[in-house]
């Protein structure tokens, strides 16, 4: 009998390339994370008075509400079209959501068509990497998503000198459509090799310590396990962490760490590496250590990073130190979480599975976003957002530590 070749290789070496190609429509998925590189461009484009300037936020709020929708209603289209065909889709809309956006004459049809119809491709298209991946990688799950996820979260540190650099020359709107072509012809390139292993295939010589669940789940089973709950809710807490560093890093850096604007700049670029490396690192850790410790690991970090903060916010090491770990641990959520929903449930309805479980993504961003604004508008200080999020951290280990176990094989 042949040996299986996958993008022309023998299968164990060729199925690294899906990790690669998923990287790649990780970069212009996550370019939504350099949205804030458009808004002083498009403030003073449109005219914009300063006592509205906040509108601006609304085409991001909007990407990330759809975006986590999306995974939960798209989860489907992976188990029957399958990744090609889904991607396809997904990187259509992509790019469709950001070449209209270059024809936007005010905020409300930007948060429509880069919000609403960009947010929708992303939702679509975000499972089909980790779903190739976590199939093909049942020996190494959680390396090989964070790996494909990290795309995602270096995108920022790749795109938003490009897309700076385009905006300065062909001004704001029409770099979206610029990115909008770009994005459309990386994602669908990179979706057409993609496929699922045949049925019951497993790599050869297996490494690390991760175990192909014995439990496979849908979802209707999955959502009357504590299990499923307990996961929801520590990937909010690592979200609602994590998100809301990234809304507030560079205003916190200037206004407490008395950081300059060009130095809270580079700041922000240093963090979006760390969230990019938090990916294959939490993604390594949840293979060798399973998600129960990888998790309590992470938020005993978030917990000691919020207290560094809370206590020296006004040293410039603190700041550094301290978002570099909420960043870092965000990236590792968005590892731990895939790759624990693949143990844990079992990988026959992965996709629609952990479609669910990501909708915990979009309440942490809405919960996150809003919190820091309410507690800097009560206290005039970003640094009284720290002693809720030392709190939720403490929950969430707890939560992971007692309530990421493996669900039992009876019930149906």
């Amino acid at each position: 009998m042949a040996e299986m070749r996958v993008l022309g290789l023998p299968a164990e070496k060729g199925r690294w390339g899906f990790i690669a190609l998923g990287f790649l429509a990780n970069v212009c998925m996550g370019a939504v994370y350099a949205f804030s590189v458009f808004r002083k461009p498009l403030e003073a484009a449109w005219a914009i008075p300063p006592s509205q300037v906040g509108q601006l936020g609304y085409p991001f709020m909007a990407f990330l509400a759809v975006f986590a929708l999306g995974m939960a209603l798209a989860g489907g289209l992976v188990e029957n079209w399958g990744p090609r065909k889904t991607g396809i889709l997904g990187g259509l809309l992509v790019g469709l959501g950001w070449i209209l956006a270059g024809f936007s004459p005010n905020v409300g049809l930007l948060t429509l068509f880069y919000g609403v119809i960009g947010g929708a491709g992303v939702g679509i298209a975000y499972g089909c990497p980790i779903a190739v991946a976590g199939k093909w990688f049942s020996d190494r799950r959680g390396l090989a998503v964070g790996l494909t996820l990290a795309g995602f979260g270096a995108s920022a540190l790749v795109v938003a000198p490009i897309m700076s650099a385009l905006i300065a020359s062909q001004g704001p709107l029409r770099t979206f459509t610029i990115m909008g072509v770009v994005f459309f012809a990386v994602m669908v390139l990179a979706a057409l090799p993609m496929r699922f292993p045949p049925q019951g295939w497993k790599a050869a010589s297996p490494k690390g310590k991760a175990k192909p669940s014995a439990v496979e789940m849908d979802r209707g089973r999955m959502v009357r396990t504590p299990t499923f709950w307990a996961l929801w809710g520590v990937y909010t807490i690592g979200c609602l962490a994590g998100l809301m560093a990234i809304g507030i890093a560079a205003p916190f850096g200037q206004e407490v760490a008395n950081l300059s604007a060009g130095l809270s700049a580079v700041a922000v670029s240093v963090f979006a590496v760390f969230n990019g490396v938090g990916r294959p690192l939490f993604g390594w850790l949840t293979d060798r250590l399973t998600p129960r410790y990888a998790g309590t690991l992470s938020f005993a970090l978030i917990l000691l990073a919020a207290l560094l903060l809370w206590r020296a916010g006004g040293s410039q090491a603190a700041y550094f130190v301290g978002f570099s770990v909420l960043w870092l641990n965000l990236g590792g959520w968005l590892a731990i979480a895939p790759a624990a929903t693949a143990t844990l449930f079992g990988t026959q309805h992965y996709a629609k599975n952990y479609g669910l479980v990501f909708t915990s993504y979009g309440v942490g961003a809405i919960l996150g976003n809003v919190m820091s604004g309410l507690l800097r508008d009560l206290t005039s200080s970003y640094v009284a957002v720290f002693p809720p999020v030392m709190a939720l951290a403490g929950v969430g280990l707890l939560v992971a530590l007692v309530g990421f176990r493996r669900p039992a094989l009876s019930g149906k």
